[in-house]
């Protein structure tokens, strides 16, 4: 699949962040719900005072109710449009966009950049207390409360078996046509001295549908005292969906940073990212 520029266009990198509680998620959808995508394409058409609607591709689509702090897209412009307005851009964004949603960065992406494809991890947050008497105030939007008391070194050591490749069907949910193959990286979890807040670290070349939300359901089940440390590594073997694995709610996830290798690399990764993926021993299916 080619992902040149076209001619007379320019590529341009946004890296941005936004509050998620108000948004159906990122990708625009019908029936006039609020999106993060629709909100970014509206002000940009309006900016830069322009007929066409200029589609964004995003590194990492969230879902309704999950925040971003380092979230990257990526547009094609006219290069007339974006040599008229570059040098006033971002700050009449900014005069535009509503207050849960900024642009903090924009630039001429280097040659073979995609947001999606040339991304070589993710890098997410979820932040959950265990305090009996909740979740600071102030905090409530960003930060899951655990009604039962939490074991950190017990959740680190059930994460530990399910980093690395594998197939995470038993995690995610599942696309038609989509691979459930991913890379995870890292998975582990501190316990803040100050506040106690416990924040999970998850990060992977690329994740499924639920699948962060999943892995935490599953860590908090062992933490809690519900489930044995060998649970999460058994459902995974598993392959499929255990209705145990609860879906843990939205708003204590956000996505952090989104890694990209050096610009020389970004077209093999690029064309690499959208090869067929699969086991050894299985057959491949698309990467999603």
């Amino acid at each position: 699949m080619s992902d040149e520029v076209a001619a007379g266009y320019v590529r341009v990198r946004l890296d941005l962040s936004y509050d998620g509680a108000a948004f159906h998620g990122w990708a625009k959808q019908a029936g006039g719900k609020r999106t993060v995508q629709g909100e970014i394409e509206d002000a940009l058409r309006t900016v830069t005072r322009s007929r066409e609607t200029y589609e964004l591709t995003v590194a990492g689509r969230t879902d309704a109710g999950v925040h971003a702090r380092g979230q990257v897209a990526h547009v094609d412009l006219p290069r007339e449009v974006w040599a008229e307005h570059n040098p006033k851009l971002l700050k009449r964004l900014a005069g535009r966009l509503s207050k849960d949603v900024r642009v903090w960065a924009l630039r001429e992406a280097p040659s073979g950049f995609n947001a999606r494809f040339s991304a070589v991890w993710r890098r997410y947050a979820y932040r959950v207390t265990d305090n009996p008497g909740g979740v600071d105030p102030l905090l409530r939007s960003h930060v899951l409360w655990h009604d039962w008391p939490l074991d950190v070194d017990a959740m680190n050591e059930a994460a530990r078996p399910l980093l690395g490749e594998h197939d995470f069907a038993a995690y995610c949910k599942k696309r038609e046509g989509a691979t459930t193959i991913r890379t995870l990286q890292e998975l582990s979890l501190v316990r803040g001295e100050e506040d106690g807040i416990i924040t999970a670290t998850v990060r992977a070349d690329a994740f499924c549908h639920n699948m962060v939300r999943s892995l935490i359901g599953a860590l908090l089940f062992v933490g809690d005292g519900h489930r044995p440390t060998d649970w999460p590594g058994k459902v995974l073997a598993a392959g499929v969906r255990d209705s145990a694995v609860h879906v843990v709610r939205p708003h204590g996830l956000t996505l952090e940073e989104v890694g990209y290798p050096a610009d020389e690399l970004l077209a093999a990764r690029n064309k690499e990212a959208r090869n067929r993926r699969s086991l050894p021993g299985t057959s491949g299916c698309e990467t999603c």
